[in-house]
């Protein structure tokens, strides 16, 4: 019998990571042991998620989180590179693989191994490759539950901010904007899905317009 390959994921909070976690968690192949998400003053970068709710994301997983503090939001690639290996290594997890939740064949592959491999690990890319409309339509059906948090108004129109990610919400979206938002046009915040325990509770406060980007801004509800 083959050792399951012990796999901890690339954990951003949003939609695709949930997908990417959901995959290995039905895959006999792998073990998840932990997520693990960089951050800057308390948020994870460009979701905007705070790092309490992500500790409450992967408590409703069952897993432990490594949470990789980032000098800058965007740091010279040797130093991002440096802080998410260190921060790996010093977890106290057994770790043979890194997953991520990757969607388009357009060098990042690489790059992840680029750095990933040297560390002595291999690359999991559970979703690399996939038809976007039809891994939105995955998302949708796996019963992953997502609020957009994030928009970057140089690509889709604010008003889309704060609005959950359902059937409607892709059909509205402009020909232009991928409709897994993997453009970077906006970013996600997963609340409920089959590999939680339950629901994360939060109640939507003020979208904050900045002049690029527009965050929905919530609170956790006890």
């Amino acid at each position: 019998m083959i050792k399951p390959t012990k796999v901890i994921v690339s954990w951003s909070s949003g939609k695709d990571s949930a997908l990417t976690l959901i995959k290995l968690l039905n895959n006999p192949n792998y073990e998840v042991v932990g997520l693990y998400t960089t951050y800057l003053k308390d948020e994870v970068p460009f979701q905007a998620t705070p790092i309490e709710v992500v500790e409450e994301q992967a408590r409703l997983a069952g897993l432990p989180l490594v949470t990789i503090l980032l000098p800058e939001v965007f740091p010279a690639n040797d130093v991002y590179q440096m802080r998410v290996v260190e921060g790996i290594r010093s977890s106290g997890l057994e770790v043979e693989a890194v997953a991520f939740g990757d969607m388009f064949c357009n060098g990042i592959a690489d790059y992840r191994r680029s750095y990933i491999e040297p560390a002595g690990w291999q690359c999991v890319f559970p979703l690399l490759g996939r038809n976007s409309k039809e891994l939105a339509q995955e998302i949708l059906d796996s019963g992953i539950k997502t609020l957009v948090t994030t928009i970057d108004t140089s690509q889709l129109d604010g008003r889309y901010c704060g609005q959950w990610y359902t059937a409607e919400f892709i059909d509205n979206l402009p020909d232009s904007v991928d409709p897994c938002g993997e453009d970077g046009e906006f970013h996600t915040l997963v609340v409920k899905a089959p590999c939680f325990t339950g629901e994360l509770a939060i109640c939507k406060t003020e979208c904050e317009r900045q002049e690029r980007f527009h965050y929905q801004r919530y609170q956790l509800v006890s």
